[in-house]
This record gives C-alpha cells, sequence and structure tokens, in this order.
C-alpha cells in the first residue's frame, strides 16, 4: 500500500516531444558556431522550407500537378539523404554526400524543365531517361532508408516485373515493356511514381501531418492526455484504460503507430508498471491503442486520404464510416483491460493525483477546436487541403488564449520543422507505392491478380477474406500502413469487390489489416517500440498484444458481413441492432479472453460465452436471440457461483 505522501503527489502527464534542430540551436544561440549546428541550421531551413511551401499553396493554390508532385518528393528526398546517413546509426559521410549532389542535380533537371519534361510525355528525351533512373533509383534508396530493406525490395521486384512478365506463370505472365516506357511511365507523367498515393502526400497528407505537429506542440496533445487521465485514471484499470484513452486520441493527430507509442509510451507505460501491471502488459496496452490511432476518426493514418481518392467518396464521409468500428475496436481494448484489472483486483489511481476534469475541459478545451474545425469545414463542402489550412491558423491563434500554451516564434517554426520531418517516412513510402501503382497499370496485373486469387479460392467469399487478409498483414510488415495499403487496393481489394463485397468495405478491410500489422510479429514495429520502452521482451509483448487487440483482426470481417457497421446497405433499425450486438459481443469476446465475468469464468462458461459473442455478430435476428440467451445463461451461472469466482479469480495471471 503506498503512503499518504505518495498518495497525495500530483501525477505526472507531461508529453515530452524530442526538440527541433531550430529549438536546439536557439538555445544554444550564444555558443560558438561548429560544423554540427551548421549542419543541424541547413536541415532545420529546408524543412521549414518544405512546410512552408505546402501550407502557403494550400492557402493560395498549387502548382501544376507534375510540379506541385515533384517538388514535393525532391525536396523531401533531399531532407531524407542528409536525415538518414546510408548506414544505421553512422554519421553523414562522402558516400551522402555523392547522394546529395545527385539529389540536387536532378531537382534542378526537374524544377527548371519541368514543362518540358511532361510535354515530353510518349516520346522522352535521353536526358529524360538518364535522370528518370537516377530519380527512381534515389526514391528507392530513401525508402531503404527511412522504410527499411523490405519495401525497396517490393519496389524493385514490381519493377522487374515489367520487364520479365513473359517468365511469369499463367494468368499472371504478359509480354514485357520497353525500359524507355517504363521510364516514361514513372518519371514523365502522373501514372507512376507521381499517381495517386503522391498527390495526396502532395497535398492533403503533408499538411495534416504539419496540423498535428502545430496542435501537439500548442498543447492539444497534453489536452487529450490530460482528459483521459481526468476522466478514466480513478476507475478500475485506470491507468490502462487511461493509457488506451490518450493514446488513441494523440494517436489520432500523428498519424503514426510508432511516433504515438514513443511519445506517449515514454509515461504511460512506466505508470502502469509502477502501480503494478507487468512490463508485457504496459507494453501491450500502449502498442494496441498507439497502433489503433490510425482508425480513429476525425483524423486518421495516411492511407485514408489514398483510399479516398481511390475509391472517389469524400474523405469526411469515409471517416464516418469508419467510425463505428474504430469505437468497437478501442472498446473491445479497453474491455480487455478492465477484466485484466478486475481479474487482477487492481485498483485505479486516487483522485488526488489526476488532473482534475473539470479544470482540464475549462482550461484546455479549446485545443480540441481545430479538429471540430476541420470537420464543419468539410461537411459544409470545403476540400481537406483548404479545411487543414485554416485548422493550422486556427491553432496558432488558439495558442494565444492562455500564456501556457501560447505559440513563440520559435515554437512555429519548431512546429514547420517537426511537420515535415515527421512526413518524410511516408512520403518516401508513397512515392515507392506509386512505382507500385504504375506497374500495375503499366502491365494490367491488378485485372489478372483479382481472377488469379478469385480462383485460387474456388470463389468462396471466407477464404478469400482470410487470404487478403494474411497477405495484407504479410505485406504490412516491416512498412507503413499506407504501403500496405496501396499495394493490396490494387491488387486485393479489386477481388474482393469483384466477388460482391461493397467497395467501402473491401477498401477498409485491406486497410484494417494494413494497420494491424504493426502488432503481428515478426517486424511488429509499434509493439517492439513500447517493448524496448517497457523492457520486456519484444516478441511476447507483440503476441500480448495481438491478444489485446484481436478486436482488430476481427472487426473487418465482421462489417464485411455486417456492412451496416459501416453505415452502409441498411436503415437506422438495422444499423441500431448491428451497433448494440456488436457492443454486447465485445464485453462478451473480452471477458472470455481474459477469463472473468462477475469473477472467474473456468472452460466451460468461457466457451459458452465465446459461442454467445461469435453469435451476436454474426448476421441475423436468431443468431443475436441465440448469442443474447448463452449469456444470460453465464451471468446467471455466474451469479449463483460467486464463492467459486471470487476463489479463481485471482489464479490465472497476466
Amino acid at each position: 500500500m503506498e503512503s499518504q505522501t505518495t498518495q497525495t503527489q500530483k501525477l505526472d502527464t507531461k508529453i515530452k516531444e524530442k526538440p527541433a534542430f531550430i529549438e536546439e540551436i536557439w538555445e544554444h544561440r550564444k555558443e560558438k558556431w561548429n560544423l554540427a549546428r551548421i549542419f543541424m541550421l541547413i536541415i532545420s531551413v529546408l524543412a521549414i522550407g518544405l512546410s512552408i511551401f505546402h501550407v502557403y499553396t494550400a492557402g493560395f493554390g498549387t502548382l501544376s500537378s507534375w510540379q506541385q508532385r515533384s517538388v514535393h518528393v525532391i525536396w523531401a528526398l533531399l531532407l531524407i539523404f542528409l536525415l538518414f546517413p546510408y548506414k544505421k546509426g553512422k554519421k553523414f559521410g562522402v558516400l551522402d554526400f555523392f547522394i546529395v549532389l545527385a539529389t540536387l542535380a536532378t531537382a534542378f533537371y526537374m524544377i527548371t524543365g519541368a514543362e518540358a519534361i511532361q510535354s515530353r510525355q510518349g516520346n522522352i528525351s535521353n536526358n529524360d531517361i538518364l535522370f528518370g533512373t537516377i530519380f527512381i533509383v534515389l526514391v528507392l534508396e530513401a525508402t531503404r532508408r527511412t522504410n527499411g530493406i523490405l519495401m525497396s525490395v517490393i519496389g524493385v521486384f514490381f519493377l522487374a516485373y515489367i520487364f520479365l512478365g513473359r517468365y511469369f506463370p499463367g494468368a499472371l505472365a504478359h509480354p514485357g515493356v520497353g525500359y524507355d516506357r517504363m521510364v516514361d511511365h514513372m518519371f514523365n507523367g502522373t501514372l507512376g511514381i507521381f499517381s495517386a498515393p503522391i498527390y495526396v502526400s502532395s497535398t492533403v497528407l503533408i499538411l495534416f501531418v504539419i496540423f498535428g505537429s502545430f496542435l501537439m506542440k500548442s498543447g492539444g496533445g497534453q489536452f487529450f492526455t490530460d482528459f483521459a487521465f481526468g476522466l478514466f485514471g480513478n476507475k478500475t484499470g485506470g491507468p490502462a484504460l487511461s493509457s488506451v484513452g490518450s493514446s488513441a486520441l494523440v494517436a489520432t493527430i500523428t498519424g503514426n503507430g510508432a511516433a504515438n507509442a514513443a511519445i506517449t509510451g515514454s509515461f504511460t507505460i512506466p505508470l502502469m508498471k509502477k502501480l503494478g501491471y507487468s512490463k508485457r502488459f504496459s507494453a501491450a496496452v500502449e502498442a494496441v491503442a498507439s497502433q489503433g490511432g490510425q482508425i480513429m476518426p476525425p483524423i486518421m493514418g495516411a492511407s485514408v486520404f489514398i483510399m479516398a481518392e481511390t475509391i472517389g467518396i469524400p474523405y469526411i464521409r469515409i471517416a464516418l464510416y469508419a467510425l463505428i468500428p474504430a469505437v468497437i475496436y478501442f472498446f473491445i481494448a479497453g474491455m480487455m483491460v478492465y477484466f485484466h484489472a478486475k481479474r487482477l483486483e487492481m485498483a485505479g489511481i486516487p483522485k488526488e493525483q489526476l488532473p482534475d476534469l473539470k479544470q482540464v475541459l475549462l482550461k484546455q478545451s479549446y485545443l480540441f477546436l481545430p479538429i471540430l474545425l476541420i470537420i464543419g469545414l468539410m461537411i459544409y463542402g470545403y476540400s481537406p487541403m483548404k479545411s487543414g489550412f485554416y485548422a493550422i491558423l486556427a491553432t496558432i491563434i488558439l495558442s494565444c488564449i492562455r500564456e501556457a500554451t501560447r505559440m513563440s516564434l520559435i515554437d512555429i517554426l519548431a512546429a514547420l520543422e517537426n511537420g515535415a520531418r515527421n512526413a518524410l517516412i511516408v512520403i518516401a513510402a508513397c512515392a515507392t507505392a506509386g512505382i507500385i501503382v504504375g506497374s500495375v497499370s503499366l502491365t494490367g496485373l491488378g485485372i489478372t491478380f483479382s481472377r488469379f486469387v478469385i480462383d485460387v479460392a474456388g470463389g468462396q467469399m471466407l477464404l478469400l477474406l482470410v487470404l487478403i487478409a494474411g497477405a495484407s498483414i504479410i505485406m504490412g510488415m516491416g512498412m507503413p500502413t499506407v504501403s500496405a495499403y496501396v499495394i493490396l487496393s490494387v491488387l486485393g481489394a479489386p477481388a474482393l469487390i469483384d466477388l460482391g463485397i461493397n467497395v467501402v468495405a473491401a477498401h477498409m478491410f485491406v486497410f484494417y489489416f494494413g494497420v494491424m500489422s504493426g502488432l503481428t510479429p515478426p517486424v511488429a514495429i509499434t509493439a517492439y517500440t513500447t517493448a524496448g520502452i517497457s523492457g520486456s521482451n519484444p516478441t511476447k509483448t507483440a503476441f500480448y498484444a495481438i491478444k489485446i487487440g484481436l478486436g482488430g483482426f476481427l472487426i473487418p470481417f465482421l462489417f464485411v458481413y455486417n456492412p451496416e457497421l459501416l453505415l452502409q446497405g441498411g436503415d437506422t433499425t438495422r444499423i441500431a441492432i448491428a451497433l448494440v450486438s456488436a457492443f454486447l459481443s465485445c464485453i462478451f469476446f473480452a471477458g472470455a479472453l481474459e477469463n472473468h465475468l462477475f469473477g472467474a469464468l473456468g472452460t466451460v462458461r468461457r466457451l459458452i460465452l465465446l459461442a454467445s459473442a461469435f453469435s451476436l455478430v454474426m448476421p441475423g435476428l436468431l443468431t443475436d436471440l441465440i448469442g443474447l440467451t448463452l449469456a444470460i445463461f453465464i451471468i446467471i451461472w455466474q451469479k449463483k457461483n460467486r464463492p467459486f469466482a471470487a476463489e479463481k479469480s485471482g489464479q490465472v495471471s497476466g
């Protein structure tokens, strides 16, 4: 039992972000300049310039399509080669210097000859072939440095497929394409590297990343954290529930599971450990919550912007369709945490240590207004790009309300720098994703692959879903969600649609499994990040995260068979029934997994409760009645066997 002194201490929930280079330079401005600080200044100026370019074009108009996208990519490549050395952990070296020179030369050629390059599409020059080849190599190398070797290898594979198609088996074979035509397709137009992923990245995505950086710098992330701890902190399982809530909210503005885990996990994980949770459990909870932030509206991960462009549905409608599944995901995670705490009799945090919820809302809730502004503007008809521009301005203005959140000039510059730097990994991934999209469109692979997987699945929907789910998880290993989504959106989603699945459900299906790949070994980047913070075994943490976040693997199957959960294909009554059934199923599913519902369950009751959970989410009124009957039966049984439940409640430890 903690002492009274400890109980009355105020809980420290401060989010500590790594300072931007411009902040470090300003802090040491009176010190003598050296080469390292000059190098930092160059990077800082370039990053701030990239953000200013995108904020300006969002507010006052973009360049022509190819120019906007090419400036976006080449500027990002230059920053990547300055920030990410050839060998991880090494300093900027001679090879990096020559790669930077090659990038600058290519940038000069692309910027000064932009109109001429586009006019030669279909009849490219030798210089186009030379610089186009260099540009493709630079994109693949930048992707290797930022996203790992796997994504680059996949890019190379799809390039090879363009030339070696005749050697592939059956329906996947094609006659092959000449080198000149490949470069023309990838470089001179907007069907290859500069296709939809980079279009979205150069207009909407980077702007929302910059907005997220401004919101974090103004204290918006701190508001989310204080709000979650004030709301859940003193409840059963409060520390872990607060972690789920705060990480989910912060992840909506970071858009990156691993990045969010590093930001919020630095205090939520030590706090959970301090209050008695195991290292593995603490890390797994944070991983599940951080990764799930990408599926939580209103500001979701980068993939959703690309999804909106791909299927031609406004982003705000995609966010609306995604709302119920996202709430279900976090509800399951929260119930898992709650039952885990009940089973181990874990108390909440004393109220004296927690942020005062009323004070948090009174003093900080205005920081949420920019997000409401984005939603309102998009509903009113503004583009996501213009909405993001106004939201950035609103964030700066609103931060001035209180001195504690007021942004100085250095804070604004730091937000611009961090925004650009945070976007680099996704920009590189989108560029290589463009290579993949270009390869698919150039060779006709999308149509042939759809026929191929449908034939393999024998036309069976469930088998096809399992195959696509497995492919999505494998594709997502070691690469950002956006990369996995782009690949499967042009290969897997069309196969699902051809078999009669709703287009929104098909794209959401591959998107969800791309997100969940951040938790699945052997390359569970988000789970490994949280394991590093907690000091737990990375692989065991990842498997435990899968258990806590198991709902995330089941939800895509649920909304394929119950499109009402995506607000598709049903009236209000059917949507309401599907929603109630889903939430009841979540409770019983979590209880069965954690072996607790009004006390310990035991094997037989766990199996019956699991059957109840699955029955409730199957389409049809009969299955709902069966599931509800089974659940009521278990609840009555548990109430009559309280002594047995109490005796068993602490036997299974997490």
